[in-house]
């Protein structure tokens, strides 16, 4: 039994047995491919693979074991691997952080120079993007943590940590009617076109939620990804915004921001990496500038799966 057999198992899983692509994945032959599997099977003595003539149609019961273990050997491969990387590049290399657009434009701009100061041979990536493609760029590897407010927490594949809690406001254009308005309702902001994010985006279930639990059904007319974008809209006069408070300019020439806190649950923005996984020093001292109160010992500890509950004994840093 070799690493390319194994290969070869995992990838004809992934390509539906698909033999051709399996054969152009890994850079060899087709007929190569069917040597190694056939060698596999005589070497364990079972069947790997459900065939129809010369056509293999999926994995055996042997085979789906088989795939498993395949998995496995190779993830600690790959783990081992890392280690000498990781070892050997402490102050080099890259950091790439999958993050929306209001967490890379708004909050991580202070922990960024902080971060430089401290590691200037280190670059940074940032990968804007929906907490959904955040999620799945972390668990695939393409990034190494992931900053959102929605779709970590949850997440089976990833070991998530509280960063700050963060509440929406209102915004206005100056000369609305409600811009003098101290204490602002639901039922009043049902009344108006509201500009806020996409389903998904930056707290939005918060915002569904608030107005579900009085039986409200919001007027949204405009829904975006960004703050940025929102801004723009309530500006023309499209509706009232609904924004992340780290988003409202309170010096705005043409908006007022309004209080929202009594409106809408607080929401938090969560510090996801994908579990099991070593991680350079530079990823944990990142962690630990976002969340001083973040221990890095115990970082690695529940990032490695020795502890179950990332949340469990954290303040937030408010």
């Amino acid at each position: 039994m070799n690493f390319q057999q194994l290969k070869i198992i995992r990838e004809a899983a992934r390509c539906q047995c698909n033999l051709t692509e399996v054969a152009k994945i890994l850079y060899t032959s087709q007929s190569g491919i069917s040597r190694h599997i056939r060698e596999l099977e005589d070497e364990l003595g079972v069947e790997l693979f459900i065939r129809h003539g010369k056509r293999m149609l999926g994995l055996t019961g042997p085979g789906k074991e088989m795939l498993v273990i395949a998995q496995r050997i190779l993830d600690e491969s790959a783990k081992a691997k890392r280690l000498g990387q990781l070892f050997t590049a402490q102050e080099a290399g890259i950091l790439t952080i999958a993050t929306t657009h209001t967490q890379a434009r708004y909050s991580l701009p202070a922990i960024l120079k902080q971060f430089r100061s401290r590691y200037p041979h280190i670059q940074v990536v940032l990968n804007q993007a929906t907490p959904e493609e955040i999620r799945d760029q972390v668990i695939s590897g393409e990034a190494d943590i992931g900053l959102a407010s929605e779709g970590l927490a949850h997440s089976g594949k990833l070991t998530t940590f509280p960063w700050f809690k963060w509440n929406h406001r209102i915004l206005v254009p100056r000369e609305h009617p409600l811009a003098q308005e101290d204490k602002l309702s639901l039922e009043q902001l049902a009344n108006w076109p509201l500009v806020t994010y996409r389903a998904g985006m930056t707290g939005r279930s918060v915002i569904d939620e608030a107005f579900q639990a009085v039986s409200l059904l919001p007027n949204v007319v405009l829904s975006a990804q960004d703050s940025d974008v929102v801004k723009t809209y309530v500006r023309l006069g499209m509706g009232i915004g609904i924004i992340a408070e780290t988003a409202a300019d309170h010096d705005d020439p043409e908006l007022i921001s309004l209080e929202a806190r009594h409106l809408f649950n607080s929401n938090t923005v969560w510090l996801g990496v994908k579990q099991g996984q070593l991680q350079r020093d530079y990823l944990w001292q990142f962690m630990t500038l976002c969340n001083p109160n973040l221990s890095e010992d115990e970082l690695k500890l529940m990032a490695r799966g020795i502890s179950e509950n990332a949340e469990l004994g954290y303040d937030f840093q408010i």
